[in-house]
């Protein structure tokens, strides 16, 4: 009678055990398939994000290049109006714009004062110089802009590269760092088929003429300077391009 009691609580014990085991796989294997269901669903939720992302990027591209030929196009009728009540004549715009297709080359890299003496122009500067670019028929490969021995070079579409002009140059200071200006874009950007650089002064630091990469046409504002006409006059020499004028009266 004791064996019997011993033998029933030894079977119910391991029948607890056997159990317990059986229970224990068939969570484990539960989870697992349901884990392995979820990560199947998981992965192709996110190949659905990255096709969404991927179109969405295409878009914005699209949506870029067209917003860009909109802002060229209509930037053209503003600048009608603008130099219909600006001080210099529209002849001597188109002028200037016929010496612009003399640049060699496929691209343009701008150079650009942003010192104080430029913050006037700044809002009528970023139209002229947009217009100048779609109407040479070049490319605008990027933008350096210089100041109080600071410059910042800029690579983009035409619309990022003005967008992060007019939000990053400063248009303070009273150093015109011109040669600095160079180094710094020869630095950050590939050599372009020339350089345009505007400004309105000439350069306080030392330019090294044979370095420049590239043939730089000059944009002197304010042809009543002499210092200023000279100085820009002897870059464009010294490194095989052109003094342009933009006449103000």
């Amino acid at each position: 009678m004791d064996e019997s009691v011993y033998i029933t609580y030894s079977d119910m014990a391991l029948l607890m055990l056997v159990i317990f085991i059986f229970l224990f796989t068939i969570m484990v294997i539960t989870a697992r398939m349901s884990g392995g269901s979820q990560s199947e669903k998981l992965r192709g939720q996110i190949q659905d994000l990255q096709k969404q992302l991927s179109a969405a990027e295409a878009d914005k591209k699209s949506l870029a290049k067209n917003l860009e030929q909109v802002v060229v196009n209509s930037e053209g009728n503003y600048l009608e109006k603008v130099l219909e009540t600006s001080t210099f004549g529209r002849k001597d715009f188109d002028l200037f714009i016929e010496g612009l297709q003399n640049i060699p080359g496929d691209d343009i890299h701008l150079v650009v004062d942003a010192s104080g003496s430029m913050h006037g122009l700044a809002s009528f500067l970023v139209p002229v110089l947009r217009l100048i670019v779609n109407k040479s028929g070049k490319k605008l490969s990027a933008i350096t802009w210089f100041s109080d021995n600071k410059a910042e070079t800029y690579t983009g579409t035409m619309g990022e590269m003005f967008d992060r002009l007019m939000r990053g140059a400063p248009f303070i200071g009273s150093m015109e760092t011109i040669g600095h200006a160079f180094r710094v874009a020869a630095r950050n950007s590939p050599p372009p088929g020339a350089y345009l650089l505007v400004g309105d002064e000439p350069s306080n630091d030392q330019i090294y003429y044979d370095r420049i990469p590239s043939p730089v046409f000059t944009l002197p504002l304010g042809r009543s300077d002499e210092a200023t006409t000279v100085a820009y006059n002897t870059l464009a020499q010294k490194t095989g391009g052109r003094m342009l004028h933009l006449d103000f009266r």
